[in-house]
């Protein structure tokens, strides 16, 4: 084992509360912030009925059992389950996240693309940690491997340094492992965690605030983002394609399908704390594994849930090409991918209003909440 990495001392916390959220379960626990992965939203019908497709299960990801996991969990810390853990400090708010991302590292194995897999392990936990409305104040990593590879990890904690500036927040230090025999060669695994603030009376908690008529924003994804990996490579499996074979259907412009589905994740942070400074944001829902329909209601008071408008906005080619040649049905397209939407904001009508007017951001009138329970679409 290599010793840490950490920056000089950083000044030490105290507090007599904590609220603790295990914030990467993949699973749907009930909290006023949610983090799940595995389950996501199709758009537009791409294809209906035929024959038996790929599933996430088939891909070796068992979502109920995660779900059962955190169920049980959940007895022995019954705060657990938000995108990021709320620890009391001051006048504030630390707020915390952590999470890694999965098996798109397979691909950067495969395609020798390494330095944007930082940027992705970033993403993850500040985009998790904004939703309860916290700026990120800095991150640290965990970098295991079996023999170090220093020109490769150099490569990987590039992207992290370029995700932490992205965020606006500290890479302040992290560990690199090396474990023989623990990896195949040439393999990692990667850790990231975020540490953020938030003053109490701008904490973002939409089960407190959200009501019946609320606007729901949706901000653009960049792509698959970093959840589903497993069934995208069965997929890819399945096609006959390569990596470096051109993604069909891209409307005419060249990009190969390694590099369409290595496009790093987005980082939402400084679009939607900008967005927060102006008034009307209610409830906030990163849009990970867990999709449309377990995220957005998650942030809802009981008895409330969301109309999604289905041709509100145009689906990435990525996803139109991933069902087609998975022949994967729209209800497992739901539990797995974004489909083009990486983070849900509700608001008033009158934020809506003036996000939708802004020409300096790309954001759509995606649906409203409405009196009732989960998601319909229409």
């Amino acid at each position: 084992m290599i010793s840490s990495r950490v920056a000089p001392s950083p000044p030490s916390v105290a507090s007599p509360t904590v609220y603790l959220r295990r914030t990467n379960l993949r699973s749907p626990p009930r909290t006023p912030a949610a983090t799940v992965k595995y389950q996501r939203l199709r758009l537009q019908p791409i294809m209906s009925g035929g024959g038996k497709g790929l599933t996430y299960k088939d891909a070796g990801v068992d979502i109920n059992a995660g779900t059962e996991l955190v169920r049980r969990i959940a007895k022995m810390a019954p705060e657990i389950g938000g995108f990021g853990g709320l620890y009391e400090h001051g006048d504030g708010y630390l707020v915390a996240g952590t999470d890694g991302v999965g098996t798109k590292l397979k691909l950067a194995f495969e395609t020798g693309i390494h330095h944007t897999i930082g940027i992705d392990l970033v993403a993850m936990s500040v985009n998790d940690i904004i939703t309860s409305g916290a700026k990120p104040l800095f991150f640290l990593d965990y970098f295991a491997t079996s023999k170090l590879d220093v020109d490769l990890a150099e490569k990987v904690i590039k992207g992290i340094v370029d995700g932490c500036k992205q965020s606006d927040c500290v890479l302040l230090g992290g560990e690199t492992a090396e474990m023989p025999d623990f990896y195949a060669n040439g393999e990692y695994d990667l850790s990231g965690f975020a540490v953020g603030s938030v003053k109490k009376d701008s904490v973002i908690d939409g089960k407190k605030n959200i009501v019946a008529g609320d606007i729901l924003i949706g901000l653009p994804s960049s792509g698959v983002h970093s959840n589903g990996f497993s069934l995208v490579r069965r997929v890819l499996a399945k096609s006959g394609l390569s990596l470096s074979d051109q993604l069909p259907g891209n409307n005419g412009k060249p990009i190969t399908i390694g590099e369409a589905l290595m496009t790093p994740t987005v980082i939402y942070v400084k679009q939607v704390l900008d967005i927060i400074s102006k008034g009307g944001v209610k409830g906030i829902a990163h849009i990970t594994g867990g999709g449309f329909t377990d995220n957005i209601p998650r942030i809802f008071p009981d008895g409330l849930g969301a109309k999604i408008f289905t041709n509100s906005w145009e689906v990435t080619p990525v996803f139109h090409w991933l069902q087609q040649a998975g022949a994967i049905e729209d209800a497992e397209m739901r539990r797995t991918f974004n489909m083009g939407i990486g983070m849900v904001l509700a608001v008033t009508k009158d934020a809506a209003d003036r996000i939708l007017a802004d020409s300096s951001v790309v954001a759509y009138r995606i649906g409203e909440v409405v009196h009732g329970e989960g998601v319909i679409f229409s």
